[in-house]
């Protein structure tokens, strides 16, 4: 921790006595929660207000390191941003630090009006992420396939808003998602702007119900068909200038299926915005609110590390066994919550897929 992050006390960490850390999938920022108890005349206490109340130190950044199996993994990185004191007994009261990962810098300061003359949004969010790669973060942004630089002529594209709002409005315009990874190396993070991708390899199954082979504490699942929508844009013929509409499925090479039986969409949602687009910009706008409104089943639970063996990771894929042949297989993992005390290490955890009934005949343990 420090401006310039460095190994924390020993007084420090051992003053440290809970932390939570929240781990998403875009949808909003990450961030972390640390509790200390302190001694009412303990140095410290003064340190962590100074450093996170916006005193003398502008900056507090904290990478939290977690060592599992002989491995490092972060699983925070970002600033301080409240520190708060709770009352204890017998002098000694709880100090805690609340925080954001990184992305909390880009939401600081708005430049507004900003021009982007002759850029296409992905080069316009590798010019906004260059700015913090002092911080070790390295922007991974994938282009959409509208990802055409405007003409000057026609219009010149102002920055609205922060970094980090405007970044987020461009990953939504194009159907994207923007999150901040923190890792592999303490002290870098990876600033990813693409497609939410639900393929690669699965994590460890999640088991249920099957007794020494259990590996989750608790884990439910709904199955909820008035989430899935599917979208109809509409195409403009150049003669009679008619809209012809045309239905968006939800399965692309980076969102496969999950479910083998998806329900059919209750509702229907009609794009009527993307008549004046190009042909790509409103499959581009049709194909991202499908990825959206895709999933209808949805898991959630909580396991003990040392009985999983490993961290359950968000924005990956991992396998469920044991909950029955309707829920059985592989989902998506929506966000991970990290509850760390004293002999203890819990993960709470949200699932989300397509459909019901496994796509795949077994899962990897």
């Amino acid at each position: 921790m420090g401006p310039v992050p460095v190994a924390a006390p020993r007084e420090v960490v051992e003053a440290l006595v809970s932390a939570k850390v929240e781990a998403g999938s875009g949808d909003a920022q990450g961030g972390f929660e640390l509790t200390f108890e302190l001694p009412a005349r303990s140095p410290l206490r003064t340190l962590f207000l100074v450093s996170g109340g916006g005193g003398g130190v502008p900056l507090m950044r904290v990478v939290l390191v977690v060592t599992l199996n002989g491995g490092d993994e972060v699983i925070v990185d970002g600033m301080a941003t409240h520190v708060d004191t709770v009352p204890g007994d017998g002098g000694v009261s709880k100090l805690v630090v609340r925080g954001k990962d990184l992305s909390a810098l880009m939401d600081v300061i708005e430049i507004p009006g900003l021009p982007f003359p002759a850029m296409p949004p992905s080069a316009r969010v590798l010019l906004i992420l260059s700015k913090y790669a002092a911080l070790g973060v390295i922007p991974l942004v994938i282009p959409s396939i509208v990802d055409e630089p405007p003409l000057p002529t026609d219009r010149i594209p102002t920055q609205q808003g922060s970094d980090y709002a405007y970044v987020k409005r461009l990953a939504a315009e194009a159907g994207y998602v923007f999150y901040l990874e923190p890792g592999p190396a303490p002290g870098t993070s990876f600033a990813y702007w693409g497609p939410e991708i639900r393929v690669g390899e699965p994590q460890p199954a999640l088991t249920t119900g099957m007794d020494a082979m259990t590996n989750v504490e608790q884990i439910s699942f709904n199955f909820d068909r008035e989430r899935k929508k599917m979208p109809i844009v509409y195409f403009q013929e150049s003669n009679s200038k008619v809209g012809i509409p045309v239905p968006i499925p939800d399965i692309t090479p980076l969102n496969p299926p999950l479910g083998a039986i998806p329900p059919l969409p209750p509702k229907i949602e009609k794009l009527t915005d993307t008549a004046h687009m190009s042909v790509a910009g409103a499959l581009a706008k049709g194909l991202a609110f499908a990825g959206q409104n895709s999933d209808s089943v949805f898991g959630s639970g909580q396991l003990d590390v040392s009985r999983y063996g490993r961290l359950l990771k968000s924005r990956r894929l991992v396998g469920v066994r044991g909950a029955g042949l309707p829920f059985d297989g592989l989902y998506y993992v929506k966000s991970v919550s990290h509850q760390i005390e004293r002999g203890a290490y819990k993960q709470s955890f949200s699932l989300a897929r397509n459909g019901l009934i496994s796509t795949v005949p077994a899962v990897p343990v």
